[in-house]
């Protein structure tokens, strides 16, 4: 009878584990610059994800702005809090896009930044 209940317990923790992880959240997609510049009004005004390099960055007074360049493309990026991260970083940003306007090939819009993360 006891080598039935060790059974039964390692079951138990196999189940508890695989429960865990099966409900794990995963992480949200970055979503290519590329894909954001070729089609600015699809995303106008939504939540996105973007990941790259910095580039050009500028803070003042705890507000900032910074280029991201994802090797598809490059977006500029402004904060309303926190500054601007290093030139060269590697990082994540997650905000609301805005289109400002397209003039022929040229595509003008920025991500207003809400959370930046270490990708």
């Amino acid at each position: 009878m006891p080598s039935l209940s060790r059974r039964g317990v390692a079951a138990l923790a196999v189940l508890l584990i695989l429960s865990c992880k099966a409900n794990t959240i995963a992480p949200v997609p970055t979503t290519p610059i590329k894909t954001l510049l070729d089609d600015p009004s699809r995303f106008d005004g939504k939540i996105v994800r973007v990941a790259g390099e910095v580039q050009s960055p500028v803070a003042l007074l705890g507000y900032g702005t910074y280029k991201v360049n994802d090797g598809t493309g490059t977006l500029s990026i402004v904060t309303e809090g926190g500054g601007a991260p290093r030139e060269g970083a590697k990082v994540g940003v997650e905000g609301k896009f805005r289109s400002a306007y397209n003039i022929g090939t040229q595509s003008v819009a920025v991500l207003v930044e809400q959370k930046r993360y270490t990708p």
